[in-house]
């Protein structure tokens, strides 16, 4: 029988209309039942009622003194979230009501619960792997419908299916090898086919790589796609940092360096989060501390997807090899500003120009100069927000994400990432020894390993060698 505590806790965020505590353990239902009067004198205690069953009743104090009206959810082990007995207690959300049924749990016999210890539970009881505990985690972080989707997914074992699928065939491959191990002493006997071995371990190194891909999306979904706004000083980057912010982040002044170092924050455009980044401004400065501000914009510079070049004028020679040379394998937007200025009106069709047809700003000089980066232009007015809408678009359209379903899986967590790459390492390890025809014992060793960096991902124990033996006995008949 499991002797761990019975926890509590209160699982509802605080100054909403109702709270809810969670309790489990062995004794959740008794100890709730200590606290709980069912509403009617010949309603059933908890104990005896049924599953997934909800009583109406009054939480007491030790004087027989009313706290609160409530519900009761009970739920039986293994039939709940924890996979322990648990009862749910639904109170009004006052925080005074909420810490004093708290109290006369402790009171009767629960323990506080720490950080996540439900979810560690659940892990612990078999009720979900270790990258769905971890799910859980993210899906309640969830911002949009893309990190909402990718979590879900992952909490509904997708991930976990794809890993169990993966270690299955990998594991056979392992018990026909040491298989052959068995009958060294029959060097004429291969049970496992080579021909067959090499297109089965090929087949789970693209299904590898594929899952490895995945993480440069998940990951900037998860934790926003960066994008730099830089431009020399007073062009109007702060004015539009807080444009496409929606609020007042960054101060805005006509005084040339008033940006000292970079400012960001996060706004979500199309149920997509983004991580906007104000730099400094780029120019030549004796200023020390604007220097380093500087310097910190190319720093930025090197981390952005997306980069944001604000201009007001048409740039110089220098300027443009000075930003074609850190925008290498970014998504280039020339941003024109101040066109309230210029006396210039665009339709909202027209703000939007590739290369060759913007006039005025990008002329045939400016696309040759750019020309390879993918550029893409747009006139807008940061003072006023004329075409701010499709200067979002064209952030979107630079992001280049696909559309991501329930069903999709991409990976978010950099320790799944970590794990899937020393995992394919090893199986690379396994397809190179086949190719210069090295013994299958070497060949085992690796996969074994494989095995156990995908263990790592799910939390399961690493093969052994009696998981193995029984592989071999389940599915090949041997002494026939």
């Amino acid at each position: 029988m499991n002797n761990d505590p019975t926890i509590c806790a209160i699982a509802t965020a605080q100054g909403g209309a109702i709270g809810i505590i969670r309790v489990s353990g062995n004794e959740a239902i008794e100890i709730t039942e200590k606290i709980f009067s069912p509403a009617g004198k010949t309603d059933r205690q908890l104990h005896d009622r049924a599953p997934y069953s909800i009583a109406f009743g009054r939480i007491t104090d030790g004087k027989g003194e009313t706290v609160d009206e409530v519900l009761v959810s009970v739920f039986r082990a293994p039939h709940s979230y924890t996979g322990e007995d648990s009862t749910e207690i639904s109170c009004h959300g006052s925080a005074y009501i909420l810490q004093r049924v708290m109290t006369l749990l402790i009171e009767n016999g629960c323990a506080a619960a720490g950080p996540g210890e439900f979810t560690q539970r659940a892990f612990l009881n078999g009720k979900m792997d270790l990258s769905q505990a971890e799910a859980v985690a993210d899906l309640i972080s969830s911002t949009n419908k893309a990190t909402h989707d990718m979590a879900l997914s992952q909490l509904k074992g997708h991930f976990s299916n794809e890993l169990s699928d993966l270690r299955e065939h990998l594991l056979k491959l392992t018990s026909l090898l040491e298989l052959e191990l068995d009958f060294s002493d029959h060097e004429e006997l291969e049970f496992a086919d080579r021909t067959e071995l090499y297109t089965l371990a090929n087949d789970i190194h693209q299904r590898l790589v594929s899952l490895i891909h995945s993480f440069e999306i998940g990951n900037a979904l998860k934790n926003g796609i960066p994008v730099a706004i830089v431009g020399n000083t007073n062009v109007g980057k702060s004015t539009l940092l807080n444009l496409l912010l929606h609020e007042e982040k960054a101060i805005v002044s006509d005084v040339h360096g008033t940006t000292r170092d970079f400012i960001e924050d996060s706004t979500i455009i199309n149920g997509i989060q983004f991580r906007f980044v104000d730099t400094a401004g780029i120019r030549d400065t004796d200023d020390v501390v604007e220097s380093i501000g500087i310097e910190r914009t190319y720093q930025k510079l090197q981390e952005a997807k997306i980069v944001l070049w604000l201009i007001d004028r048409q740039p110089t020679t220098a300027e443009i090899d000075d930003i074609k040379e850190h925008v290498d394998g970014k998504r280039l937007i020339v941003v024109r500003n101040k066109i309230d200025k210029s006396g210039e009106t665009t339709s909202a069709d027209e703000s939007v120009k590739t290369p060759s047809a913007a006039t005025g700003l990008a002329s045939d000089w400016l696309s040759d100069s750019l020309a390879g980066t993918g550029y893409k232009t747009v006139d807008i007015s940061a003072k006023y927000g004329t075409n701010i809408p499709q200067l979002e678009q064209l952030i979107v359209e630079a992001a280049d994400i696909p559309q991501i379903s329930e069903s999709d899986i991409v990976i978010t967590s950099a320790r799944h990432y970590s794990a899937l790459l020393r995992a394919d390492e090893c199986l690379q390890r396994v397809i190179d020894s086949m190719n210069i025809g090295l013994s299958g014992d070497l060949l085992a060793e690796d996969l074994r390993m494989v095995i156990d960096h995908l263990a790592d991902i799910t939390g399961e124990e690493r093969i052994t060698t009696e998981e193995t033996l029984q592989k071999i006995f389940r599915e090949f008949c041997i002494g026939k």
